[in-house]
């Protein structure tokens, strides 16, 4: 479905003239593309799942996030705004994230339904976080939580 997603704002980017949408959708697709033939590699034949499509959008975001700390930086607001646009276009095919209290709602959820008790748990946790919730929250922050929690 996402990737159907993809495809199809592609065409509409293009049909609609949007270079930048255009661009950040073909970045998209080729990485996409990239960790299909990675997957093939092992096994997969169908190529990558959603929920790891949702983390390499994640990772994506991330990684613009970064450039756009060092330009701004650097003085260099302009490369700092198109990395911006970007990232909006990738948050285009993300679910909406789990923020505040829901994100911790779900890590306490999680936590006692694996029955997890000290830090030791933590890895399991995180685990069944990331299983449950792909694309949808800022594992970071939930490690955060996770380890105030587990203490």
């Amino acid at each position: 479905m996402l990737r159907e997603q993809l495809n199809n704002a592609l065409k509409d980017a293009m049909r609609a003239k949007d270079s930048r949408a255009v661009a950040t959708v073909r970045l998209i697709l080729a990485a996409l593309k990239d960790r299909d033939i990675a997957a093939r590699e092992k096994g997969v034949m169908d190529g990558i799942g959603e929920d790891e499509v949702l983390s390499m959008l994640q990772t994506m975001i991330k990684q613009r996030q970064e450039s756009i700390r060092l330009y701004e930086q650097g003085g260099r607001c302009e490369l700092a705004e198109q990395e911006q646009e970007e990232i909006d276009v990738i948050r285009r095919f993300m679910p909406t994230p789990i923020e505040g209290a829901e994100l911790e709602t779900a890590v306490q959820t999680t936590i006692k339904e694996i029955g997890a008790s000290n830090l030791k748990d933590m890895g399991r946790t995180m685990a069944a976080l990331k299983e449950r919730y792909p694309g949808r929250m800022d594992f970071s922050k939930a490690s955060g939580i996770v380890r105030a929690s587990l203490v």
